[in-house]
């Protein structure tokens, strides 16, 4: 059964620095996409980083120059570094994870979803 879980969420002063974890597990196929996409309160989901089986990334103009995705070298650990963190960057993380994906920031494109992990942004 594939699965990614998240972790690293938390409180950050603005201007500050996360770092996001996700550790897939299960993807038989060896050839997946993954991604960070966030959520507030009264907001759609919405994309914000991915990363395909090349490690060919993109990212939402919201956030390019500010945070970074990554992987392993075993590509089963997904990473988020944000920084210059701003209030509006406040909201529920969710790593997602396709089989063959093609690293779209487009919800549909993406079958496994972790559970979320809370990221607040004071000012």
């Amino acid at each position: 059964q594939a699965q990614v879980v998240e972790s690293g969420g938390g409180l950050v002063q603005e201007g500050g620095s996360l770092r996001l974890s996700c550790v897939a597990s299960g993807f038989t196929n060896g050839y997946y996409s993954m991604a960070w996409f966030r959520q507030a309160p009264g907001n759609e989901r919405e994309g914000v980083a991915a990363i395909d089986d090349d490690a060919i990334t993109a990212y939402a103009d919201s956030v390019k120059g500010r945070f970074t995705i990554s992987q392993d070298s075993a590509k089963n650990t997904l990473y988020l570094q944000m920084n210059s963190l701003k209030p509006e960057d406040s909201a529920m993380y969710y790593c997602a994870a396709e089989d063959y994906g093609l690293g779209s920031l487009l919800v549909d494109e993406y079958h496994y979803w972790g559970q979320g992990t809370q990221v607040t942004v004071s000012s």
